[in-house]
């Protein structure tokens, strides 16, 4: 039994008869019941679902990164949604079966904030990644953007992440990672303004081996 929790001109939510109400983002949406396919699974679609799935999972550790790197996306299409979007159309190298995510094709933040000049990173002890950025004239309106920094080992699916940083206007800041030897981080940074209404585009900074 369907319910219409706004009276008779609100959404529906359930099931009245062959139609579903539900909705996403606050937005209310109706849809048929679902029918069971009878054709085979084509090549392609397998070839898809698998890049969906590669994407799915590559992402899934940097779900709160995202969410504030693409946080613009937030009520439309959602913004692990959109991060996903973006990897699997610019992301991917190779021919099916045999397809990789490059993480350097990959945004984790996207928008129209400026980016500094000069972003580097460097390891300078045992599990500390330090983020350098040119901080010289730097607009009054941007000198408390705040810094986005992630480092991010896919081997063993771990994260290190700070989406609130240091202000820009001090030219740098400090990650701590796993100190474990052998492991391969993979870096980038992005910025995000001090009322958190946009962010900068992310930037692949490379990778670092601890």
């Amino acid at each position: 039994m369907g319910r219409i929790p706004n009276g008779i001109n609100g959404p529906i939510v359930g099931k009245v008869g062959t139609v579903i109400g539900s909705s996403r983002n606050g937005k209310a949406y109706v849809k048929g019941p679902y029918k069971k396919r009878t054709k085979k699974v084509t090549r392609v679609e397998l070839g898809n679902r698998n890049k969906f799935g590669m994407s799915q999972r590559w992402l899934k550790p940097l779900l709160d990164f995202v969410r504030e790197g693409f946080s613009k996306y937030k009520k439309t299409s959602g913004a692990f949604v959109t991060a996903k979007s973006h990897l699997l159309l610019h992301a991917f190298e190779g021919t099916a079966p045999d397809i990789r995510i490059n993480p350097a094709l990959v945004k984790l933040s996207t928008g129209e904030l400026p980016l500094p000049a000069d972003m580097a990173v460097a390891l300078t002890g045992p599990g500390q990644l330090q983020f350098t950025w040119d901080a010289a004239n730097i607009d009054y309106s941007h000198q408390y953007d705040q810094v986005m920094m992630l480092a991010y080992d896919i081997e063993h699916v771990a994260a290190y992440y700070h989406t609130t940083g240091q202000f820009r206007s001090t030219g740098s800041d400090t990650l701590n990672i796993d100190p474990t030897a052998g492991k391969t981080y993979h870096i980038y940074l992005a910025f995000t303004s001090a009322d958190r209404s946009v962010q900068s585009e992310s930037v692949y900074l490379g990778a670092i081996t601890v």
